[in-house]
């Protein structure tokens, strides 16, 4: 006798989609902010399956923007170039010289490298920059550190890097309006019109609060905010994250990381992911699963 009865994993897969459908009609027609970056960049199948889950956003009515990192591959070519890079406080320190590379490495190649991969999984994507359209205008960064010899917080020069200070975000809302996704590098325009360096992060977020996203998601190098005991924490606000802050809980490269999803979510976007880049599919196990698969943040 025959056995009709379905295939266990054809059932899983529909049990997935009906899982899925609720997420999928509360955010058709929303905004995603993605920044992208890290190791995830660098792997070319993690860079696939990344390319895949924003095309699907797109493909079931949800309005993607990538904008993406690259200090990784700034920095090689710096050194092939052979110049050295000095940071402070987690900033490279910009000449005119190295915001010329910076510029180079970020609105050329790895642009036009993640456009590519868009395409190739069936997207229409466009490469731009915070100059574009006055998308993004900056202003320079000041910070301060203490000196080694008697602890006196004095000025730093970190050159051409900047914070944004305005974003308008028509560009981004008329490529959407056409179909397109928008893919935007962390370099603008000064007040000042000299060209800024601006934190991937800091850029990303200040673009998630001007368009009021649904979602800001923060692909990184960690599965997210981990307690203590090394416990992920899932959903956090911003007097929670305070709170693990003050008791070293978040501490190190974390803390702009948290502080860039506060600053978003208090600029008005529903709410921040931090999420582990490395893992396949990431956002979309975030999106479309009742477990979630990060750090969510919100009011």
């Amino acid at each position: 006798m025959t056995d009709h009865r379905p295939d266990p994993a054809l059932l899983a897969k529909a049990e997935t989609l009906t899982e899925a459908l609720p997420y999928l009609q509360r955010y058709a027609g929303k905004t995603f902010v993605i920044k992208y970056g890290g190791h995830a960049m660098g792997d070319p199948e993690l860079a696939r399956d990344f390319a895949e889950d924003v095309v699907l956003l797109k493909a079931v009515g949800i309005n993607p923007v990538v904008v993406h990192g690259g200090g990784p591959q700034i920095g090689a070519m710096l050194k092939r170039l052979g110049v050295e890079s000095r940071f402070v406080g987690g900033l490279r320190v910009t000449d005119a010289a190295t915001a010329e590379v910076a510029e180079m490495v970020l609105a050329g190649k790895i642009n036009k490298e993640i456009v590519g991969w868009i395409d190739a999984a069936g997207g229409r994507a466009i490469g731009i920059s915070g100059k574009d359209a006055r998308l993004v205008v900056a202003e320079k960064v000041q910070r301060t550190e203490p000196d080694r010899n008697s602890g006196i917080e004095r000025h730093v020069d970190l050159g051409f890097v900047g914070d944004p200070v305005a974003v308008d975000p028509s560009i981004l809302t008329m490529l959407a309006s056409q179909n397109v996704i928008p893919v935007v590098a962390p370099v603008a325009l000064g007040v000042d019109g000299h060209t800024y360096n601006i934190n991937a992060d800091t850029m990303a977020g200040a673009i998630a609060g001007a368009l009021g996203a649904a979602r800001f998601f923060l692909l990184t190098d960690v599965a997210g905010v981990l307690d203590k005991s090394g416990e992920l924490q899932t959903d956090l606000d911003p007097a929670g994250i305070a709170a693990l802050m003050a008791d070293g809980t978040i501490s190190g490269g974390m803390i702009p990381k948290v502080e860039t999803c506060v600053a978003a979510v208090e600029a008005g976007v529903d709410a921040a992911v931090i999420l582990d880049g490395r893992v396949p599919h990431a956002m979309l196990l975030e999106i479309f699963t009742r477990r979630g698969a990060g750090t969510l943040v919100r009011r």
